[in-house]
């Protein structure tokens, strides 16, 4: 259901101007932290002639790996910050296989790496709706770089930007276990052809990317307080007319990214059919997730969305805390009254 009330729509329209509405973004954007799990990782080694690429259809091993080869990695993400996700994981690998001390008076370099890497993440939701590409490059193997969260255990690579709900996205990351080369082989010839790669099975791993997006969700602020409504009439939720425990409510938002169908960058939002953002989008009230019937494109608007949800039940009288987040980057958090 689209919201009709005077006040808000006129609230919206000064949002999508840019016009007499704070947005949360304006602070200091604090990082997002993606961890992507993966499975059927399969390192395929360039070491056969031209002639024999991609012939076996069973599991061929690798040969040694000399310093200066070549890898090409292929991997399925199976989850998203624990949410179930779907998509490929393509990676390059020049590898050289440093080593501080190799034999008295030799070395390759004063740090131990195992390549040049470029990372390439297509991902989507668990029902196969394309959410966006993350790409990076840098170093694989060896330990995380100063700075990065703990759990990052090695690799050291940059992101360089992305397209989809990752579009402008800036960041670094690395793997937050090693490769699991037990389950089973891990190491493949690239005689192997990939269209067997889930029969022939590879390992299991993940990484954890840090990313600082272009901008984040944002809850749209009225003269009045969070622009969240009661979905029964499109009055603000307020001290004087407080939300209640089940109820359904509409908020309405910046920054949750672009939508289903085509439509060129910067263009409005159509009102018929409406536009459904095409990431994931989750609403919490006090930590708990709420249930999102409806996220959409605002029509006629370029960056402001209607999100439809229910208020958990079991809510405390008093204020509670309610934050937005689509393709898992989160809202500054905004308190409504309930009671």
């Amino acid at each position: 259901m689209l919201h009709t009330n005077r006040v808000t729509l006129i609230c919206l329209l000064l949002l999508s101007a840019g016009i007499g509405a704070e947005r949360a973004q304006a602070q200091a954007v604090a990082p997002t932290f993606l961890r992507l799990d993966e499975t059927n990782i399969v390192p395929y080694l360039d070491d056969s002639p031209y002639a024999d690429l991609a012939t076996r259809s069973s599991f061929t091993p690798q040969n040694s790996t000399p310093a200066f080869s070549k890898s090409t990695v292929i991997g399925d993400i199976v989850a998203a910050n624990g949410q179930a996700a779907k998509g490929t994981h393509f990676s390059w690998i020049n590898n050289f296989l440093t080593s501080k001390s190799l034999t008295p008076g030799t070395a390759i370099a004063d740090a131990v790496r195992a390549g040049i890497v470029l990372h390439f993440w297509e991902i989507q939701q668990a029902d196969g709706t394309p959410i966006g590409s993350i790409m990076a490059m840098g170093l694989g193997g060896g330990a995380a770089p100063p700075g990065a969260p703990e759990s990052q255990l090695g690799a050291n690579f940059v992101i360089t930007g992305g397209t989809g709900a990752f579009a402008g996205v800036r960041g670094f990351g690395g793997r937050t276990s090693a490769l699991d080369t037990s389950v089973p082989q891990a190491g493949h010839s690239n005689s192997e052809d990939p269209a067997y790669r889930r029969v022939n099975g590879g390992g299991t791993g993940n990484y954890l990317l840090t990313l600082y997006p272009a901008v984040n969700p944002a809850v749209a602020i009225t003269p009045n307080g969070p622009a969240v409504t009661h979905s029964s009439n499109f009055t603000l939720v307020s001290a004087a007319s407080p939300a209640t425990a089940g109820e359904s409510l509409s908020l309405f938002a910046t920054g949750l990214g672009p939508v289903k169908g085509a439509i060129n960058p910067g263009q409005p939002f159509p009102s018929s059919p409406l536009a459904t953002v095409n990431s994931p989008v989750t609403v919490t009230v006090n930590g708990v997730a709420a249930t999102v019937t409806a996220a959409t494109g605002y029509p006629g608007a370029t960056d402001a969305y209607q999100v439809n949800f229910t208020l958990p039940s079991g809510l405390s009288t008093g204020s509670a805390t309610v934050q937005i987040a689509s393709a898992w980057f989160s809202s500054a958090p905004v308190s409504i009254a309930i009671k």
